[in-house]
C-alpha cells in the first residue's frame, strides 16, 4: 500500500501535558521552525492528563523543601530511580507550576490569603499538592490547548502513529509513520526531531484507569525501534478505582488519593478497616502498600456485592466533603454512590506505568533526534510513583524536551532520509488486518486483560509469570491472524485490532521484567520472593526486543546523588 508524506522541523507524538509544553516551548524557543502535533483523539478532549483528579507535587511552602520533595520521591521509589531525573523532576517543578499559573492561565485553588493551596497526598512528608478541585487534569489541559491553538502549530487530529522511523543509514530519526483514522490512509510524516509522548497508560489490566485511546502506542514502537525499556515490570495500581459491574466502563476510573490523604476509611466487605494491620500509615501509606492489602483482603473473600472493598467519608465534615472534592462527590452520586455520607466500592485498578523508554535529564534517547517525556519514559518514578509526581513529571519533561527539540532542529542542516524499507513495512504490518479473515479479536482481548490481572498483576510468582509469558507469545501470534472487515475509515475495529498488538507486546515486557527482578520492590510484588533485595545493590532492568525475542538484562542503579542510608534532608 502507498502512503502520503508530509515534513515538518519538529514532530510531537502526544498532545497530553508533555506534548502540549513541549509545543508550546519549542515555539517559544525557534518561532521559526515547523511544528506538528499528533494527537490520537481532538485536541484537549483525549489522553490522561485531562483525566488527573488531585494535583501536582511541588516544594512551595517555606517549610518544605526541593530536597525533602526528592527524598520522598526516591525513598517512594524504593532507590530504583534515576536521581538525575528526580532531581530535575523536583527542581523544575516549581519553575513550572508558577509558569502554567502566570504564563499559560492555568487558575489553582486559594488559601484564604492568596497562597496557592496544597493538599496531602500519601506517601509524602509534607502536604504539597497543588490543585484546581479534584479536576486538575482539565484545567492545565484547557488551559495549554487554548494556547496552542493561537499558535502556528500544525495538528494532526485524529491520526494514530504507527511507527517510528529511522534514517536510511539507521543513525538517527527521521520522522514517524502515522494513520489517519478518518481516511484510513497513511502518512510518513519526515521530521529533523521528534517527540515520544503519547503516553503509557496500562489498559492491558482487567481493572485499569487509562482513556480508551490509550494502548502503549509509544512503549510498543519504541521496542520495535530496538530501544531498551527499564523497569517495565513496575506497573502501579491505584488502590481506589470504582466497582460498578463489569457492564460499564466507569468501572476501573479513580477515586481520587485526596480522600485518604484527608482521611477517607478503606473498609473491607464487613464494613471494618484493615489498613493499620498492613502498615503504620494505614490509609496513607503508598499506592502499592494499599493495593496489595486490599488485594490481600479481596482474595480472602472479604468482599462487597461486586468482588470490591469500600471508601467512606461518612466520619468527615460533609461539607468539607462536598467543597474539596466536588467532582468526586459528582462522579460517585452520577452512578449510583453517595461519597459523603455512604460506601462507595472500589477495587485496585492499573494506573500508571513507572517503566519505559530510557532518557537523559534532557529527555534525549539513545537514538539522535529523537527524544522522549511523560509517562512514555522509565526512570524518574522508580519502583513506584508518588500521587502528583506524574503530572509533574509530563509538565517538567515537556518543556524541557521542547527546548531540546528546538535546539537540535535549529543545528539541523536538513531532516534526514526515512528509511524507505522501514516505512513499507509499517504500512504492511497495519494494513495485514485487511487481509486475514475477520472474527475472533474481543474475546482475544478479554483474554488478555485477564491474563494480565491474574498472572501479571499486583502479586506475581515465578510458575506464574513463566505461563502469562508462554500464552502471551500465543497472543502475539494469534493476533497477527486476525482480520478486520470493511473500510478502514473511521474503523473502531481496525483500531481496536492495532491497540490489542501494542497492548500485548507491552504486556511481553511487563511479565520478561517481572521475571527477570527476583525481589519484591515498589509496585513489583513476587509472591516467592517477598522480600527487598539490599538497597545499596539495588539494579535496573532492561528490555529489549530483539526480531521476535525479547531479551531482558540487569543494571546497577547509579546513586549519582545519595546512597541508602543517606538523605540530602
Amino acid at each position: 500500500m502507498t502512503f502520503d508524506t508530509a515534513a515538518t522541523d519538529i514532530l510531537i507524538l502526544g498532545a497530553g501535558g508533555a506534548g502540549l509544553l513541549a509545543a508550546l516551548h519549542a515555539h517559544d524557543s525557534a518561532p521559526n521552525l515547523s511544528i506538528a502535533l499528533v494527537v490520537k483523539g481532538l485536541l484537549g478532549k483525549c489522553g490522561c492528563t485531562r483525566m488527573v483528579q488531585g494535583g501536582y507535587n511541588v516544594a512551595l511552602n517555606p517549610a518544605d523543601s526541593i530536597e525533602r520533595h526528592f527524598m520522598d520521591t526516591i525513598e517512594g521509589g524504593k532507590w530504583l530511580n534515576h536521581q538525575d531525573l528526580a532531581w530535575t523532576l523536583v527542581n523544575g517543578a516549581v519553575e513550572r507550576v508558577h509558569e502554567l499559573e502566570n504564563r499559560w492561565g492555568c487558575y489553582f485553588d486559594r488559601n484564604p490569603d492568596g497562597s496557592v493551596h496544597q493538599k496531602a497526598f500519601a506517601g509524602q512528608s509534607f502536604d504539597r499538592t497543588v490543585h484546581k478541585g479534584s479536576l486538575t487534569g482539565i484545567e492545565i489541559i484547557n488551559r495549554l490547548s487554548e494556547q496552542v491553538y493561537a499558535r502556528p502549530i500544525t495538528r494532526f487530529e485524529e491520526h494514530r502513529a504507527l511507527a517510528l522511523i529511522p534514517s536510511r543509514d539507521g543513525e538517527q530519526i527521521a520522522g514517524a509513520l502515522l494513520a489517519d483514522m478518518r481516511t484510513g490512509g497513511f502518512r510518513l510524516v519526515r521530521a529533523k526531531t521528534v517527540l515520544l509522548a503519547t503516553g503509557g497508560g496500562p489498559s492491558l489490566y482487567r481493572y485499569h484507569t487509562p482513556s480508551g485511546d490509550k494502548s502503549c502506542d509509544g512503549l510498543a514502537m519504541a521496542l520495535r525501534l530496538g530501544l531498551p525499556l527499564r523497569d517495565m515490570e513496575m506497573v502501579q495500581f491505584h488502590p481506589t478505582g470504582l466497582v460498578r459491574g463489569d457492564h460499564t466502563r466507569v468501572t476501573g476510573t479513580i477515586i481520587e488519593e485526596g480522600l485518604r490523604g484527608v482521611g477517607g476509611h478503606v473498609l473491607n466487605g464487613l464494613g471494618a478497616r484493615f489498613m493499620d494491620r498492613y502498615d503504620p500509615r494505614a490509609e496513607r501509606a503508598t499506592r502499592d502498600i494499599v493495593s496489595r492489602a486490599m488485594f490481600e483482603e479481596m482474595r480472602q473473600g472479604r468482599t462487597g456485592p461486586h468482588g470490591g472493598l469500600f471508601i467512606s467519608m461518612a466520619h468527615l465534615d460533609p461539607s468539607m466533603v462536598r467543597r474539596e472534592f466536588k467532582g468526586m462527590v459528582d462522579r460517585c452520586a452520577d452512578v449510583g454512590f453517595d461519597l459523603v455520607g455512604g460506601l462507595v466500592e472500589v477495587t485496585p485498578t492499573a494506573h500508571y506505568m513507572m517503566g519505559g523508554v530510557e532518557i537523559a535529564p534532557d529527555a534525549a534517547t539513545a537514538l539522535p533526534g529523537l527524544f522522549a517525556a511523560g509517562e512514555d519514559t522509565g526512570g524518574v518514578h522508580g519502583a513506584n510513583r508518588l500521587g502528583g509526581n506524574g503530572v509533574a513529571n509530563s509538565t517538567v519533561f515537556g518543556g524541557i524536551a521542547g527546548q531540546s527539540l528546538a535546539r537540535f532542529a535549529a543545528s539541523s542542516r536538513g531532516a534526514p532520509e526515512p528509511d524507505a524499507d522501514a516505512a513499507a513495512r509499517a504500512v504492511d504490518a497495519a494494513a495485514r488486518p485487511f487481509r486475514e479473515k475477520p472474527g475472533g479479536l474481543y474475546p482475544l482481548r478479554e483474554k488478555l486483560l485477564g491474563l494480565m490481572w491474574d498472572k501479571v498483576g499486583i502479586v506475581r510468582d515465578g510458575a506464574g509469570l513463566v505461563e502469562a509469558s508462554h500464552e502471551l507469545a500465543d497472543m502475539a501470534d494469534e493476533v497477527l491472524s486476525v482480520g478486520i472487515a470493511g473500510s478502514a475509515r473511521f474503523s473502531a475495529s481496525w483500531h481496536d485490532r492495532l491497540n490489542v498488538e501494542n497492548q500485548i507486546l507491552v504486556g511481553r515486557a511487563i511479565a520478561a521484567a517481572a521475571l527477570a527482578r527476583t525481589d519484591s520492590r515498589g509496585a513489583h510484588f513476587r509472591a516467592d520472593f517477598p522480600e527487598c533485595g539490599p538497597l545499596t545493590e539495588s539494579a535496573n532492568t532492561l528490555v529489549r526486543l530483539d526480531g521476535a525475542v525479547l531479551q531482558t538484562s540487569t543494571r546497577a542503579v547509579k546513586f549519582s546523588r545519595v546512597k541508602p542510608g543517606r538523605s540530602l534532608t
